[in-house]
């Protein structure tokens, strides 16, 4: 945090999804929203992303390629920047598997299942990271 009152509200959400056509779906809702957005194709980009700047809030998709996910995104918010950890939604297609559905329950963040409506989306965001 630069110190500044409010400076997280003025930063861009960081949208961490490895699949472009749902990532291009996110940026375009929110940016229409009035959100700025940063998009990340993993975790691991998002964490480098999360480490040099300041962001608003952060959705990410459980699962990204490589080795870390989203789940440890969090884990890492929730040690490092723990006000940015209380701003973070998850996306995912896998609520089926134990395996996710643990991960996202440990995590104590909101989830957003794939195919998500629109009005689910941005009504969550709103909820969670706050009106643009």
């Amino acid at each position: 945090m630069n110190g500044q009152p409010g400076a997280q509200f003025q930063a861009p959400v960081l949208v961490i999804e490895d699949e472009p056509s749902v990532a291009s779906f996110l940026r375009t809702a929110l940016e229409r929203r009035g959100y700025e957005v940063v998009v990340s194709p993993s975790a691991a980009d998002g964490l480098e992303l999360l480490a040099s700047r300041e962001f608003r809030g952060v959705i990410s998709d459980v699962r990204t390629p490589g080795a870390i996910s989203g789940a440890e995104v969090q884990e890492w918010l929730q040690r490092h920047r723990p006000l940015m950890a209380e701003r973070f939604v998850f996306i995912t297609g896998d609520m089926a598997s134990s395996e996710t559905a643990s991960l996202v329950a440990q995590a104590k963040a909101p989830c957003i299942e794939k195919p998500f409506r629109l009005q689910q989306l941005l009504s969550t965001v709103e909820g969670i990271i706050g009106e643009p």
